[in-house]
């Protein structure tokens, strides 16, 4: 269980240590690159190539402006790519846009702007319908949220 987490520039770093969070909650091997489609786009390539022979299994891409990585990551590979609208220009609404509005037949899955953590349990999702061990970790996880918030709230709360 491999997934690889791209994103385009340093200053995305503390948003997209949410995934690595949600990956490490369940025991998921987990690889950060900093790489841009425009600025790097041959090591961008290069990496993509290695990540399916080391046997990734899904890639969450991060990027914030034209938000270009994610869709170009999911052209080049068939591994499901996840992507997370960072928010710089817009309130991250020119990211959430751009990669959520690929072009039929290029796919890319896309979760809430700055919302690395989802990306990462949705990457967690996609495993576990391959990995049991990991299905069963995510039904107990949900299980014990649900426990932990109706234990937090059952007793009403002050206004």
């Amino acid at each position: 269980m491999k997934v690889a987490i791209i994103f385009g520039s340093k200053s995305d770093k503390d948003v997209m240590k949410g995934a690595a969070e949600a990956l490490k909650e369940f025991n998921v091997e987990y690889k950060a690159f900093i790489l841009s489609a425009h600025r790097v786009p041959e090591k961008l390539m290069e990496v993509l190539h290695s990540l399916e022979e080391e046997g990734y299994e899904c890639i969450i891409a991060g990027a914030g402006l034209a938000a270009h990585l994610p869709g170009v990551i999911a052209s080049h590979t068939t591994l499901p790519v996840i992507g997370v609208p960072v928010k710089a220009e817009l309130n991250g609404l020119d990211a959430l846009y751009s990669i959520v509005q690929m072009p039929k037949s290029i796919p890319v899955a896309t979760v809430g702007i700055n919302n690395s953590f989802n990306a990462g349990m949705l990457a967690v999702q996609i495993l576990s319908t391959k990995y049991e061990s990991l299905k069963e970790a995510l039904k107990q996880y949900r299980k014990n949220m649900k426990e932990k918030f109706i234990k937090e709230n059952s007793e009403g709360v002050e206004l």
